[in-house]
């Protein structure tokens, strides 16, 4: 790394010379790192190789993932929510024995590690429910659901500034990460006003497929809105929406 002199300054590369900024100061520098053939080929970068195929596996399987439950995470999902679920992919990818290294797949790994993943870095799911809430799967029937108890909002359930409503959501998906495939259903409660004395026992259901031989997954949140003239209007801050993965169950 050097820093450019004279009057004219550069930015972009030359040949092997890259041009650029930084720090209000105009650097040079040359290309570095391994040529892409040699990290292909060359024994000595092995365990690069296997470790790439592997990380490159849990991104595509945080990526189904993430596709099956696209509409809940839309509204509640922080920007950093990709690498950070690719990185716990990639541990359930290591918790494979059966495979060699660089050859693990999601499948055979332990896909219990992905419960309890939060998927709003900024507000977890315990922070914003504070009463007991029952999570199952019926395999047989192929049913999801959520219940929780009679309550009262205000104090069980975290207040959002310039939210007069709240709602519950749960979605259950099969995923199949070697075919890449997937089915998913959703229920939500009913907008609930913060104000309420009480809230009445909420029941959610959302089936896959019966008897299925896909690991089921299913997610649990909290969306916020405003009523405005009878009209339900969510808010545009999504940091208080919590949403996490409260059950994955295998076959």
């Amino acid at each position: 790394m050097a820093r450019q002199k004279g009057v004219i300054k550069l930015e972009g590369r030359i040949g092997d010379l890259s041009f650029y900024k930084s720090g209000g100061e105009y650097m040079a520098r040359t290309k570095g790192g391994v040529d892409a053939e040699r990290i292909k080929t060359d024994p000595a970068y092995a365990r690069t190789r296997e470790n790439g195929a592997e990380f490159g596996r849990a991104g595509k399987a945080g990526k189904l993932l993430r596709s099956a439950f696209k509409v809940p995470i839309s509204r509640s999902a922080d920007k950093r929510v990709a690498s950070r679920l690719a990185a716990e992919v990639l541990k359930v990818i290591q918790a494979d024995s059966t495979n060699l290294r660089g050859e693990r797949i999601v499948s055979a790994g332990d896909l219990s590690l992905l419960g309890g993943f939060e998927f709003n870095a900024a507000i977890g799911l315990d922070a914003v429910v504070g009463l007991q809430y029952n999570v199952a799967f019926d395999r047989t029937g192929g049913i999801g659901s959520v219940a929780l108890g009679a309550f009262v909002p205000s104090l069980e359930i975290a207040e959002v500034e310039g939210a007069t409503h709240f709602q519950f959501v749960v979605a259950t998906a099969g995923i199949n990460f070697d075919d890449e495939t997937y089915e998913v259903n959703m229920d939500q409660s009913a907008h609930i006003p913060y104000s309420a004395e009480s809230q009445s026992a909420v029941l959610m259901e959302a089936d896959v497929s019966a008897d299925s031989t896909l690991p089921v997954f299913m997610l649990f949140g909290v969306e916020y809105f405003q009523s405005v003239n009878g009209q339900m209007y969510p808010l545009n801050n999504k940091e208080s929406n919590p949403l996490a993965l409260v059950l994955v169950d295998t076959p």
